[in-house]
């Protein structure tokens, strides 16, 4: 879009970009700061109903027990971070019905009044937590709170700053009507595309038919990775002919291999970083020994690496496109090319939530601060390198479904973060050790997508080299026919 257009149109462009670089940098990640509003809801008071004391040792001293707290912050976060990816297949659904603009006023919409929801709640409306936090995850404008610890320690009330989250609605407003197109961008760009708030001009463009007619182009040329043998898990359903000129249906690429695969690795390293997140306040009171200080600032170390993910982001970007500007192999497709240069990354993926999920194991302190980085790390890998690969391996006219099924299917696994929680402050008498272990090894079928889909690349190479060699052949055959046909006239004739 940036290469588009000149003066007023071009600004707009970059004004888009940028606004969009900041809005996802300050108004996003609810989910990932939750270990730092955490620590302030408890300095609040919420929940403190459920701490109990109670008399240990012979010399009778009376200890606060507040595990029932940590238990019901543990049933905030996971019902919070469920709404947020199970509503996103609904979500997908009116952004590809809608658009843009229709999307973005209901996540506004939901977001203020979450933001306003927690600026009039009080230690004693704890439970308005259940809802308001929901709505803002749901909202999907949704600010940075791992900000919120830092504010609070300089003075700022909690409500003061969810009243400023609230008022922050008026620049999604704005840029919603001048910075957002009605619908969708259209790809490729028609010739002086436009959008926002324009007088005199119409911005209509049949988003929905450009869009067809590009995936009907790719399939036609044999692009089309939904349709391949490999990839159903149906063949039957999911086919379709190359003739047909049809793009793949929705249905045929839900029920393929690569979606199932693409579904276990989101699910399993999704809820190895949404357990660590929701238990990261608890975790860290057990390694402190309960001293407020080093919790704080463990937490406030967690809290910058989380702002530091935008760092981490471009990388996986950098592994996905090596192969672009690089000749293609003869009988190669752009979209080969790009699954092949995928399996790389969902790899590192794995690898990275391995290792993140080996140092979360550990009972060492120090070593905590390792496991921040590697999280925030394989976060931003995870995040990024769904999104992309959805975008690659699916017909673009399928995104925000495929996109939102897949994110709402893998809330359900997600689910299971809040019976972990309550087996280690039960049955496990508050040590996650076996728990950790159990996660650690689940987070091994991550492996699975790559390898499948590195093999499936590996099968098309040797299916075009065998190809290549046939044609060879067939065609030494054509040169040689016609010579031997005539010794057999010559031999006829003597």
């Amino acid at each position: 879009m940036l290469g588009c257009g000149g003066g007023g149109v071009g600004l707009r462009y970059r004004l888009t970009l940028a606004t969009g670089l900041v809005e996802c940098l300050c108004f996003a990640g609810v989910v990932f700061g939750w270990a730092s509003l955490v620590f302030v809801l408890k300095t609040d008071g919420y929940f403190t109903d459920l701490c109990v004391n109670r008399t240990t040792g012979p010399n009778s001293t009376v200890e606060t027990d507040c595990s029932g707290q940590d238990e019901q912050f543990s049933l905030v976060f996971t019902v919070t971070s469920f709404m947020n990816n199970f509503l996103t297949l609904p979500n997908g659904f009116i952004f590809d019905r809608f658009g843009t603009m229709a999307t973005r006023l209901l996540g506004i919409c939901l977001y203020t009044t979450g933001t306003l929801m927690v600026a009039f709640s009080s230690s004693a409306l704890s439970m308005l937590l259940f809802p308001a936090l929901s709505f803002i995850a749901v909202g999907g404008i949704l600010f940075l709170i791992t900000n919120i610890q830092v504010m609070y320690e300089g003075g700022v009330s909690l409500r003061s700053s969810f009243l400023i989250l609230s008022v922050c609605s008026v620049i999604h407003l704005l840029r919603t009507f001048f910075l957002m197109p009605n619908t969708h961008i259209p790809y490729p760009l028609p010739e002086g595309f436009t959008y926002g708030v324009s007088p005199g001009k119409s911005n209509s463009y049949n988003v929905e038919e450009i869009e067809k007619t590009r995936e009907t182009g790719m399939t036609s040329e044999g692009e089309g990775l939904a349709e391949t043998d490999d990839m159903p898990l149906q063949p039957d359903d999911g086919q379709q002919s190359e003739d047909s000129g049809k793009v793949a249906s929705f249905r045929s690429c839900v029920q393929s291999w690569f979606f199932l695969w693409h579904l276990v690795w989101l699910s399993v390293m999704q809820l190895r970083h949404y357990l660590f997140i929701g238990t990261l306040n608890p975790m860290l009171n057990r390694l402190a020994d309960n001293d407020s200080a080093l919790v704080s600032q463990y937490t406030n170390a967690f809290a910058f690496t989380q702002l530091c993910g935008v760092l981490c982001a471009p990388w996986n970007g950098l592994i996905m496109d090596r192969h672009k500007g690089k000749p293609l192999a003869p009988g190669e497709t752009d979209k080969e090319a790009d699954l092949r240069s995928s399996s790389l990354s969902l790899f590192l993926t794995s690898l990275q939530c391995l290792l993140f999920s080996i140092c979360a194991s550990s009972p060492l302190l120090p070593l905590q601060y390792l496991t921040f980085i590697l999280q925030v790390l394989n976060r931003s890998f995870l995040y990024g390198g769904n999104a992309a690969f959805i975008s690659m391996a699916f017909p673009g006219v399928h995104f925000g479904k495929l996109y939102g099924l897949v994110m709402s299917l893998s809330a359900v696994v997600s689910l299971l973060q809040y019976p972990c929680f309550a087996l280690v402050k039960g049955a496990l008498g508050g040590a996650p050790f076996y728990v950790n272990i159990a996660l650690t090894l689940l987070t091994l079928l991550a492996f699975i997508h790559p390898i499948n889909i590195f093999y499936h690349c590996r099968k098309l190479t040797n299916q075009r080299e065998d190809m290549a060699g046939g044609a060879a052949i067939t065609l030494a055959e054509a040169k040689i026919n016609p010579i031997f046909h005539q010794y057999v006239l010559l031999d006829s004739c003597q």
